[in-house]
């Protein structure tokens, strides 16, 4: 990280991290694995969205931008969590690369190219791409709409359309 926040003319470009996360969500600096989990987690809390869209990391006064192959949270896990008695409602429960949990935004679900399912995390602020076994542990719960051949999550009750975005 080089450049201090506040300095350089206004809208200078952000400097590079030198870190690469690859759409399976690695960490890699100068192309060595990056695996220290504390340091991923710290990476992870300080980042954020410019408003180009760029994923840029802010550790105290240092600000730079990580380069990302696909989106830097995916889902590792998603649980159902059924209704319970006496009240509560149908949940998925998302088991994210940082190591923390989060109810699904069924509305945020998207499908991405490749037939990649995504939705928003993070107070929906980022997208999140859900890797393989994630994915299979929420598409027995997806129908499609044959009529209009769209797919939708039904959950409490109520069907969540999963909208098409191609640009990813």
């Amino acid at each position: 990280m080089v450049e201090k926040a506040g300095n350089g003319p206004e809208g200078a470009d952000i400097p590079p991290c030198m870190m690469y996360v690859d759409k399976e969500g690695a960490w890699f600096h100068k192309g060595a694995p990056i695996i220290h989990r504390e340091l991923l987690v710290l990476f992870y809390r300080c980042l954020s969205l410019d408003e180009k869209g760029r994923y840029i990391i802010k550790l105290k006064d240092q600000v730079c931008r990580l380069d990302v192959e696909d989106t830097p949270f995916v889902i590792l896990r998603t649980d159902f969590v059924p209704a319970r008695r006496g009240g509560g409602a149908e949940r998925f429960v998302l088991h994210l690369i940082d190591q923390t949990k989060e109810d699904l935004v069924p509305e945020s679900l998207s499908i991405g190219p490749d037939h990649v399912l995504y939705c928003k995390v993070k107070w929906e602020k980022f997208p999140a791409r859900f890797l393989r076994p994630s994915y299979y542990q929420i598409a027995e719960y997806i129908e499609e709409e044959h009529e209009t051949e769209r797919y939708f999550l039904y959950l409490n009750k109520k069907k969540y359309y999963i909208e098409k975005n191609l640009r990813r």
